[in-house]
């Protein structure tokens, strides 16, 4: 610990809690700022003998997060709440105790802020994500959490100059990965352009200095020109009867950065684009603005957006626009009223600072809520703290377009989006039994990506559920976590229900039953096994992690009648189990030789996946035997139905139309063709693989026995292996 500077004449603190008075005045009333007073008391003992790197007493920084917060016009609980943010984690003070002395939502708030305890074993990327999953759930519960810790995170970066250069590194890479985005998607543009200066000098010192020379000479160079533009727009707009405030729009250090890095271009190239912003009185103005700059200089096709019809997903609201100014000089045109400036500003903080009686405010609130549901049903399904959290990343970048539903509702949605996420976007259960869409009418793949201005119907049907390869095409977090949740869900129940038929069939073979057998055989099982309840222990037969005949053996080993049975191998009977290879994801068909119902088939345990069915007479079918022990007999149930994939090899004579005449009779034996090869080809003959889809081996046989009447077809045979 740094010790402080005795000699000061007057402490920092001291002029900080004077400054915070000051500032609270001007909208609380004067019992609340008591309160508040009262709180830095209480904080300013609890931290007492604690200080920070730079020397100064530890309370300074509370303060210093409450000043920040007093610039929102943040309520008196929410001020109490920085000033106490680290009493629970730095300090010997409960919950309860905050409760007691301050009221329960001024501790839910600093709870909810403080990071959690316990997690020393873990790597500090889980700590964090950890951290910041807590934080959203206490978002949920109350949005002055995140002001609170935004606050905090942004006083820490201005401070940040004592700490050595890797921890400087590694807090400003998490300020750039979470808290700026964060601002961003609150409408809390302010905060998130300080955080994004601040991450960029920390993490690249030498190029924020160079960045900063170039910009600050470039600026005096760019007034020759911006003055001009700014003036003629100004004299347009008076002679229009247009009362608005116009100014040259400086770009932020970061985002001039950002450009140069990304697209590989140069300084010049960047800051050659000038940027002004105009802000009037009402929203028909922005629109008679509009025309007026169109009318004064020509328009850019393609670079004109209309945020204010359709906000942005934090709510910023403003009409852009790219024009050709004089010189052949790109202008930025940003047309705004006065209010959603500020709401652009100040985003969810709006809803203390500035009290409108339009609700734009809680316009702003409601989505920020809309979005924090989202992240909280998300965050339900999702595996552990690291997947939310590169769930959280993804959701905090989003570029949206507007699709329509059949009745016109507009739904925002991010780009690149399939119908899939779409379907998920409406609501989960659409998604997961979704199976088909319409754009425009007309029947398109699930997989198609949306473009703005699409009406878009999803059609849906009880029995259908979500797809594994979904998830290689969609790109919304939803959509994404939805899927994985009901795929994880799906797999424990058909892992279960196939454990349970294994164990039973092994204990039959010893004349026992699952359902009669002792619970203290089955607790000695399930101890052994390190499995809590018998579910969990038949999904691990069911995925192929335990035997099911050793598991069935140690049930067993205490009964007479199933010893005699386990020694006497010859009156030991071996019921195969029974399939219907539509089981889902835990009973797989070998792609090498593609089983069919009505086939000798056999099964081995894959660890992990569940039981891989290959054919009997497949050629792999030696070499798995050396690598696989676990091998179990199994066959087609007679009511066995649907499609399976089956292989062909052709060999048929080369000449036009030969394919379409073999596609054409396999379609009217019922039957549909999934993939064709071509493995060999001269100018007499061609090889062709092809896989398609039959209902049992009679339907093969069928197919095979039709095809062989064509002329064009000189063998044909199916492919075992």
């Amino acid at each position: 610990m740094n010790t402080p500077d005795v000699h000061a004449l007057e402490r920092p603190e001291d002029k900080l809690i004077a400054r915070l008075s000051q500032d609270l005045s001007g909208y609380l009333d004067q019992n609340q700022v008591d309160d508040c007073v009262r709180a830095y008391h209480f904080g300013a003992a609890a931290h007492s003998g604690q200080f920070r790197k730079s020397g100064e007493a530890y309370i300074c920084h509370p303060l210093s997060v409450a000043i920040i917060l007093a610039g929102m016009h943040m309520d008196a609980n929410g001020i109490m709440a920085a000033i106490l943010h680290d009493v629970i984690e730095d300090c010997q003070f409960s919950k309860q105790e905050l409760a007691h002395q301050f009221g329960v939502e001024v501790a839910e708030l600093v709870d909810g802020v403080t990071k959690l305890t316990k997690i020393a074993d873990r790597t500090q990327a889980e700590a964090q994500a950890e951290n910041v999953r807590k934080m959203f759930l206490a978002m949920g519960k109350d949005l002055r959490v995140i002001l609170v810790k935004l606050a905090d995170r942004l006083h820490n970066m201005q401070t940040l100059g004592v700490m050595p250069p890797e921890k400087k590194r590694r807090i400003a890479r998490e300020t750039i990965d979470i808290y700026a985005p964060i601002a961003n998607r609150l409408g809390m543009n302010n905060i998130r352009h300080q955080l994004e200066a601040l991450s960029f000098e920390a993490m690249y010192p030498h190029r924020y200095a160079v960045l900063c020379h170039a910009l600050k000479k470039a600026r005096g160079n760019r007034r020759k020109i911006v003055d001009p533009i700014e003036s003629s727009i100004k004299s347009r707009l008076e002679q229009a009867g247009l009362v608005c405030k116009v100014s040259g729009r400086e770009k932020h250090i970061y985002s001039i950065y950002q450009k140069m890095h990304l697209k590989k271009i140069s300084l010049a190239a960047v800051v050659d684009r000038y940027a002004f912003r105009i802000l009037c009185d009402t929203v028909d103005n922005c629109y008679r603005v509009l025309g007026v700059v169109h009318n004064l200089y020509k328009p850019i096709p393609g670079r004109f957006k209309d945020y204010i019809a359709l906000p942005k997903a934090n709510g910023y609201q403003s009409l852009h626009s790219l024009l050709m100014g004089p010189y052949g000089v790109p202008i930025e045109i940003q047309i705004r009223t006065h209010e959603m400036h500020l709401m652009s500003e100040s985003g969810i903080a709006a809803h203390w600072l500035y009290k409108s009686d339009n609700g734009k405010t809680e316009k702003i609130q409601a989505r920020a809520n809309e979005w924090l549901r989202d992240l909280l049903e998300i965050q339900k399904s999702a595996g552990d703290s690291l997947e939310f959290i590169d769930n959280l990343k993804v959701d905090l970048f989003p570029q949206e377009v507007f699709v329509f539903t059949p009745k016109g509702k507009i739904i925002k949605i991010a780009k690149g989006a399939t119908i899939i996420d779409f379907a998920y976007a409406v609501h989960t259960d659409v998604g997961n039994s979704c199976i088909s869409a319409m754009i425009d009418r007309q029947l398109v793949p699930l997989q198609t990506k949306l473009e703005n201005g699409m009406t878009v119907e999803v059609v849906t049907a009880t029995f259908a559920r979500p797809n594994p390869l979904w998830l290689n095409y969609v790109t919304t977090v939803k959509a994404r976590s939805s899927i994985r949740n009901f795929l994880k869900n799906f797999k424990q129940i058909e892992a279960i229900n196939l454990g349970r038929r294994l164990l039973e069939k092994e204990l039959q073979a010893m004349n026992l039953q699952l359902d009669i057998i002792e619970e203290s055989r089955l607790q000695a099982l399930l101890k052994s096994t390190a499995k809590r309840s018998l579910n969990d222990l038949l999904e691990d037969i069911g995925l192929g992690n335990k035997m099911p005949f050793l598991c069935a053996k140690q049930l067993a080993q205490d009964d007479v009648s199933a010893n005699v049975k386990l020694h006497d191998n010859d009156n030991v009977q071996k019921t195969p189990l029974i399939i219907k290879g539509t089981e889902g994801m835990v009973i797989t068909l070998a792609k090498c030789c593609r089983p069919i119902p009505g086939d000798s088939i056999i099964g081995f345990f894959n660890p992990g996946k569940g039981i891989v069915v290959h054919h009997h007479a497949c050629r792999n079918r030696t070499t798995l035997r050396k690598k696989h022990t676990n091998w179990l007999d199994v066959e087609w149930s007679a009511d066995a139905v649907g499609d399976f994939p089956a292989e062909l090899r052709l060999e048929i004579l080369n000449q036009r139309g030969a394919l379409a005449t073999i596609a054409s009779t396999i379609s009217h034996l019922d039957s549909n063709i999934e993939n064709v090869t071509v493995v060999d080809q001269d100018a007499q003959i061609c090889i062709d693989l092809i896989i398609l889809t039959v209902k049992d081996r009679v339907h093969l046989a069928k197919i095979m026995r039709r095809l062989k009447e064509l002329p064009i077809v000189l063998k044909i045979t199916r492919v075992k292996a």
